[in-house]
């Protein structure tokens, strides 16, 4: 099968790319602009146009037929190369479902890690946790490893780990073996308009799954009368399990109890206490400065619960995202940041947003702030960062949280 991917570059599309290279089939792609992930592929053989006015896809048409168009859903309907695509009669497809034929075509069992919160890093353990067994693993995740590439094909795999996403209903392209269900919540407002409909789409994957594991108290009812779902109680998670946090001990245990039910006799508690983590979920970035990706109540408040346990002070540097995601969200922002002795709250980071909407000012999001007295109205510049390095010279523990620039403003100032 002859693949081009579209947006090659990307940190979703060009892992898909290599695992779909390794896995035997032609590919090649464009993006926008030159990256670290075009020049590394470019140099391992895959041919890469940089600008998308279509000439590339029609050039690889014509050399050899393409089988398949693959792209994000934040590709607009009217990119060139899509609409090229449609006109030369190319099929088109977003990654998901290009991921799950490569699955079924290699006869992998998938192990999917769903759920609103805590995907990514549960997939990292597992992950972890077969290399550490010396276990050959394909797998994919959303983030970048610290242990090794973001995407991977083994051809001597027997399972494929993968972090299986709601939006767009994605996770709803997969039949897997395992699913892992970390947390049930509602989320992406733009997919799912209604809380039923959201619960229905994660009772719908459920059916698709042989097995699932998942936790009694996370919507555990919607799964009712489906032989295949198993609940654990909260109480079953063992508060001497090595790990910080009282979520990633509950995705550890979702961890062992997934490779038992899968007939995994190897005691993993060890292996579990050496876990790096993922990055930008609680990543350490320098002494007293850390880096993580929530930017949702729930998890804010969970990261907030870890942090406590690793400092006895800490100033949370937040940045909202998606103006049309606050709306949404604005009205549960209320306890969740009391472990933070003083937060500094910065402009919300626009993305895909609608043109209809006024942007939320930060007065009217911490409205409802239980220690709205702790909030500083903050800005990306000199006055911030310096209230950073006075915090870390005096011992207290920074965390920069939201999924938008804040990120990488920090390590820019940490590097310059």
């Amino acid at each position: 099968m002859n693949i081009y991917f579209s947006g090659i570059g990307g940190v979703g599309i060009g892992p898909l790319a290599e695992i779909a290279r390794d896995a035997g089939y032609q590919v090649s792609g464009s993006d926008l602009h030159e990256s670290l992930v075009t020049t590394r592929l470019q140099a391992e053989g895959i041919a890469i146009h940089i600008g998308q006015d279509g000439s590339f896809l029609q050039s690889q048409h014509q050399h050899q037929p393409i089988d398949w168009f693959i792209y994000t859903a934040a590709l607009p309907q009217d990119h060139p190369e899509l609409v090229l695509a449609r006109r030369l009669g190319i099929p088109t497809a977003k990654r998901d479902e290009l991921l799950a034929t490569i699955i079924a075509d290699k006869k992998l069992k998938l192990i999917a890690v769903a759920g609103t919160h805590g995907k990514t890093t549960t997939t990292g353990m597992l992950i972890w946790i077969f290399k550490q067994l010396g276990i050959p693993v394909s797998y994919s995740v959303g983030t970048t490893l610290s242990f090794g590439p973001s995407g991977a094909f083994d051809p001597g795999s027997e399972y494929f780990i993968y972090e299986c996403d709601e939006f767009d209903r994605n996770f709803l392209q997969f039949h897997p073996h395992l699913a892992l269900l970390t947390s049930i919540g509602y989320d992406h407002s733009d997919t799912y308009p209604t809380a039923d409909e959201y619960l229905a789409a994660f009772r719908q994957f459920a059916t698709q799954s042989e097995q699932v594991i998942t936790w009694r108290d996370q919507h555990g009812d919607i799964f009712e009368g489906l032989y295949q779902v198993s609940a654990l109680d909260p109480a079953e998670v063992s508060p001497t399990m090595p790990l910080t946090g009282e979520h990633n001990r509950r995705n550890g245990t979702l961890v062992q109890t997934g490779l038992r039910r899968l007939g995994f006799t190897d005691d993993i508690t060890g292996l579990l206490a050496t876990f790096p983590g993922t990055d930008r979920r609680f990543e350490k970035l320098a002494d007293n400065l850390y880096s993580d990706y929530g930017h949702h109540p729930v998890e804010i408040a969970a990261t907030l619960q870890l942090a406590r346990e690793v400092s006895d002070h800490i100033i949370l540097i937040y940045q909202p995202h998606q103006n049309v995601r606050q709306y949404e969200i604005k009205d549960q922002y209320t306890t969740q940041f009391e472990a933070a002795d003083e937060i500094y709250w910065l402009p919300t980071y626009l993305s895909r947003e609608d043109p209809n909407l006024p942007i939320l000012t930060p007065d009217e999001l911490i409205q409802h702030i239980t220690n709205k007295a702790h909030v500083h109205i903050a800005d990306f510049n000199d006055e911030l960062w310096d209230v950073i390095q006075r915090a870390r010279d005096q011992g207290i523990l920074v965390l920069g949280m939201g999924a938008g620039k804040i990120d990488s403003w920090l390590r820019e100032r940490l590097a310059a």
